[in-house]
């Protein structure tokens, strides 16, 4: 009789293991979710998230809470989020940043890939490679010979060490054959006056950050990181178009929660969120930032996540990029 009531235990048990995902799934959510943000507000990331966030009540009848917690290029965010449990309310909003920090930080007390679970890539937007306008150069072709003929090389702009905008930087010059001077900067507001002004020469930055300035003539737009045109700037060519062949970097903005949540319920909160990132109306706010709608599932956008991680690792390494 024992033996028979510890057998039905073990079924049991299993039936609640293997049921448990999908019986979260069904309930979800009861209470306020919490969506955190590794950045200040008013940022590209913080836009997208607040975007997102005003649309889900509607479909799960509960507040989300957008928190900001800027910090350590994203790695006190990353680290709470890491901490907290797989039960959907706690759900992180983040860029690039997230898996470049696995090959550029010594040591973090967690796993940026194993430790989070991949929901959805709601979106990117392209770097451009820009140059103060005071540099005589039109193309992309002329920019490389005129760095190649300047014995000092040209000084390059970042928005900081190990960011997406750096290393991309890394790898134009690796692939050029460049002397390039890297001058980092807190942000893009700081680098962008000091390219319009002359005091840095050129830099990639977000397309959304330098569109306006691109638009007015205050930058001069050389190439996108990208594999087509964007309408906003048909005029700049693509970096294989102004001949330099795969070549293509992006900042990304893409929504994980801990590696603990079900299956059942990483698939529920995709699909809410596709349907809300796939309106008309968020495909415009989107793309007048200069972004692309992407909108991968769980399983792309782990896929993805993969191949990032990899790709920034070079750059890491050509940078001789390293935080404790």
């Amino acid at each position: 009789m024992k033996k028979r009531n510890c057998i039905a235990g073990v079924f049991i048990a299993m039936g609640l293991a293997l049921g448990g995902g999908a019986a979260l799934a069904a309930g979800y959510p009861d209470k306020p979710v919490t969506l955190v943000v590794p950045y200040p507000p008013g940022g590209a990331t913080d836009v997208i998230a607040r975007l997102i966030a005003e649309k889900l009540p509607a479909a799960w009848g509960q507040q989300v809470i957008v928190n900001n917690r800027p910090g350590a290029g994203t790695t006190v965010a990353a680290e709470a989020v890491a901490r907290s449990p797989g039960d959907g309310y706690t759900l992180y909003m983040t860029t690039a940043a997230h898996t470049i920090s696995a090959s550029l930080y010594k040591k973090l007390n967690y796993d940026p890939l194993k430790d989070f679970a991949p929901l959805t890539l709601t979106s990117t937007i392209p770097l451009v490679l820009v140059t103060a306008p005071s540099l005589p150069v039109k193309n992309l072709d002329e920019l490389i010979a005129y760095a190649k003929a300047s014995p000092q090389g040209l000084s390059m702009a970042s928005t900081g060490n190990g960011t997406p905008q750096h290393l991309t930087g890394e790898l134009f010059k690796a692939k050029a054959g460049l002397n390039l001077v890297h001058v980092p900067y807190r942000g893009d507001a700081p680098m962008l006056t000091d390219l319009i002004g002359g005091q840095v020469q050129m830099a990639f930055v977000t397309l959304s950050a330098a569109l306006p300035h691109i638009q007015s003539g205050k930058l001069k737009a050389i190439a996108l990181a990208h594999p087509r045109r964007v309408e906003a700037i048909a005029q700049v060519p693509t970096m294989a178009e102004a001949g330099m062949k795969q070549f293509e970097a992006a900042t990304w903005f893409g929504l994980f929660a801990p590696s603990s949540m079900p299956a059942d319920l990483r698939e529920k909160i995709y699909t809410d969120v596709a349907k809300i990132v796939a309106t008309p109306e968020m495909t415009k706010k989107l793309q007048d930032m200069g972004g692309d709608v992407n909108n991968s599932s769980p399983q792309q956008f782990q896929a993805f996540i993969n191949d990032e991680a990899q790709r920034w690792a070079e750059g890491v390494k050509l940078s001789g990029a390293q935080i404790d």
